[in-house]
């Protein structure tokens, strides 16, 4: 097939989480992944830098989401509540990835290359959330603040959704909101 038939990205992936899932990360090489799909090592490298980016592949596009969904709501909305709208909004665009979601977390849990990867993806997600917050006049600690807890609770409510829970990311993400804001005003009191 050639390099630039269409759906090769797409091949690729597939490819690479069915290999993964038989022989584990470790044991699939970019070679293995290529020859899966019908395809060259060339046109691997034409859409993946390495292998870990097949499972880490729209993070870019993920965080540019959320970025946007955060500038489109209103600044009278207050930061914390901002973050969890845009991330709820942008989360509810992964629904058709839920089957991909279960195995690319249960290899990420199994290698710590790929843990190290995804923290990476999460703290450039916080940092774009939390310079978003600051051009809508959030203070800096702020700001940081409610980009961490908001990306704490994206990533429990995520966990839970992709592992079958019946309510919908916004809702679980809504509902651990409310967890975070009752266990803060525990504290304060």
């Amino acid at each position: 097939m050639g390099r630039w038939e269409p759906g090769a990205q797409g091949r690729l992936q597939l490819a690479a989480l069915e290999l993964f899932a038989k022989r584990g990360y470790s044991a699939v090489t970019i070679a293995d992944i290529a020859e899966a799909a019908g395809l060259t090592k060339r046109t691997f490298f034409n859409h993946f830098p390495d292998k870990r980016e097949i499972l880490f592949a729209g993070a870019g596009a993920f965080e540019e989401s959320v970025v946007n969904h955060l500038r489109s709501i209103p600044h009278d909305v207050a930061a914390l509540e901002a973050v969890v709208q845009a991330l709820s909004i942008a989360g509810s665009e992964l629904a058709r990835y839920r089957e991909f979601s279960i195995l690319r977390r249960d290899l990420i849990a199994l290698n710590v290359e790929l843990r190290e990867r995804d923290l990476v993806k999460m703290v450039s997600l916080t940092d774009a959330i939390a310079v978003e917050l600051l051009k809508r006049r959030v203070g800096a600690t702020q700001a940081s603040l409610a980009a961490q807890i908001g990306i704490s609770i994206f990533n429990w409510a995520y966990d839970k959704w992709i592992s079958g829970n019946d309510l919908d990311l916004s809702e679980l993400m809504r509902t651990t909101l409310f967890d975070v804001r009752s266990i803060v005003d525990v504290v304060a009191t």
